[in-house]
């Protein structure tokens, strides 16, 4: 197989995936994910937006001195500032060679109308400007046309060829609304292909958003016309209803080599674990029948299902779950398990902790073997996604005493760690949880904040199953998600419930401009 069949993947999970409401990530679970990606083998890590806050600015540079093998990318619009912002937060990466400038202008009639306020002709003057000026900067720029996929064809070409004639090496065609259809997207790039004349001097890329759910189909169709970079997130994270999926694109990729005759550098026996681990820190759990990560994805159910498997699993098994990263249990975890064998356990489930980590984690473990007659795999995750969710929180959850019943009041006893110092607060609520929650209130302030969802659900059989409660605060048009999880639902909705509103401190020191943040391909 031909170089030329060799497919670029840029991983974007790090800034248009933390795009997504209540994706936020702090500064070490940034550098957590970036080494996961690393060790995955993507090619390019779109790291932050530099300009949007100092916390992003540091999380790129960071990104850049720790990474082994994957390019670093820093986005910046086409405005001076934020191109100096990405190029000095990535000269590690530049430094090594690895550096990469990712700037973009709007070029569809209704974005340089109603968001730019300018003429084509500025905006091309833009595009040329931008190029050269990160050029300055790094050789590796990568230039994009936001709303491509809206963008007249006669433009688009004038634009592409204006970036490339400045300096661009990449050129990304995105459909940013996720407006496209596949056999429309491929159409785009193949019009590229054939009518911009110094097109073979760039790489093409896609980059495709899920609205109408064809994110993967666009960037594959994008692929077959002639683009060779594929611009995407783990678990397809990202704003709205997300981007293409990495894990989706890059199994198609190696289950379809009849259709899909391209080669990539993805260690696919990897892909569970940056799946998990990214949910672990985000708090946003796959849905069950997702595609390659879900909990369902090599589950059957039906009898007939079931009964082609045990003959032969092709009947029902396109792929392998050991191509993914899953492995057959060995290990059956009890109240007598060890430290060594739960430490294994978890690393056969994807997970790798520091010693405090586990330490955490190991208690928890022993205190629900004595609660629960089995130990499933799924309490094992939840027990530790739980733990890393909370690693370095300023808010800590301590204790909770619960009066509730028929016969009023209904009081929560709690007890929270603020910065260090415990503080209490006892409080009446019409119901457990609404105790709970105004005592959480009652410690740390936030009255700004609103509960906009409350949902519960046991994570395994049985009615001594762990609850695992997810909670949604809204702040001043900043959305945070949080989740807790425990055999005493009210433990778990309380934890939740702290670990959303420990998101929604790190929105506010953040201090992003709404404009800024959201802006990109």
């Amino acid at each position: 197989m031909s170089d030329n069949n060799r497919i670029i993947i840029f991983d974007t999970t790090l800034r248009d995936g933390e795009q997504s409401p209540g994706c936020a990530m702090n500064l070490e679970e940034k550098l957590r994910m970036a080494r996961l990606l690393d060790e995955l083998g993507v090619d390019v890590i779109e790291a932050g937006f530099p300009i949007a806050s100092p916390g992003d600015f540091e999380a790129v540079y960071e990104i850049s001195k720790a990474m082994k093998t994957a390019a670093v990318c820093g986005l910046a619009r086409a405005i001076k500032a934020d191109i100096e912002a990405a190029g000095n937060a990535i000269k590690p990466a530049t430094d090594q060679g690895r550096g990469r400038i990712h700037t973009f202008i709007s070029t569809s009639p209704l974005h340089m109308k109603h968001k730019l306020q300018m003429s084509p002709e500025a905006v091309l003057e833009k595009v040329e400007e931008s190029v050269k000026f990160a050029r300055s900067f790094t050789d590796d720029v990568e230039w994009s046309a936001e709303d491509a996929s809206r963008t007249e064809d006669d433009f688009l070409c004038r634009t592409v060829e204006a970036a490339i004639k400045a300096g661009a090496t990449t050129i990304n065609i995105p459909d940013t609304v996720g407006y496209a259809v596949p056999e429309e997207y491929g159409a785009k790039i193949a019009m590229l292909m054939d009518r911009v004349p110094n097109i073979d001097q760039a790489v093409l890329s896609t980059h495709c958003h899920n609205d109408l759910g064809l994110a993967v189909a666009n960037s594959l169709a994008g692929v077959q016309a002639g683009a060779r970079q594929i611009e995407c997130t783990v678990n397809g994270i990202g704003e709205r209803a997300g981007n293409a999926a990495l894990e989706e694109i890059v199994m198609a990729m190696r289950t379809r080599p009849d259709m899909l005759p391209y080669t990539n550098k993805i260690d696919t026996q990897r892909i569970i674990k940056t799946s998990r681990n990214l949910s672990a820190i985000t708090g946003f759990n796959v849905q069950p029948n997702k595609a390659i990560v879900g909990a369902n994805a090599f589950a059957h159910a039906s009898g007939i299902h079931q009964d082609g498997m045990l003959k032969n699993v092709q009947t029902y098994e396109i792929m392998t779950p050991e191509s993914v990263g899953l492995k057959e249990s060995t290990l059956v975890m009890a109240k007598h398990s060890g430290r060594h064998a739960f430490r294994t356990k978890l690393e056969e489930l994807g997970f790798e902790l520091d010693d405090n980590a586990l330490a955490e984690v190991f208690a928890r473990f022993k205190i629900l073997a004595d609660k629960k007659k089995e130990i499933f795999e799924d309490d094992l995750i939840a027990l530790v996604e739980d733990e890393v969710i909370r690693h370095n929180e300023r808010v800590q959850f301590v204790s909770l005493q619960t009066q509730s019943g028929t016969v009023g009041p209904q009081v929560a006893d709690m007890v929270l760690c603020v910065d260090g110092a415990e503080q209490q607060a006892r409080v009446e609520g019409n119901g457990a949880v609404d105790a709970i929650f105004k005592a959480v209130r009652a410690i740390y302030p936030h009255p700004d904040a609103r509960l906009k969802q409350y949902q519960v659900h046991g994570i395994t059989g049985g009615t001594d199953a762990q609850a695992e409660v997810s909670v949604r605060l809204e702040e001043n048009g900043r959305t945070v998600n949080g989740q807790g999880a425990d055999s005493d639902t009210l433990m778990a909705s309380a934890r939740a419930y702290v670990n959303a509103l420990n998101k929604l401190l790190i929105r506010r020191e953040k201090q992003v401009d709404a404009q800024v943040r959201h802006a990109g391909p």
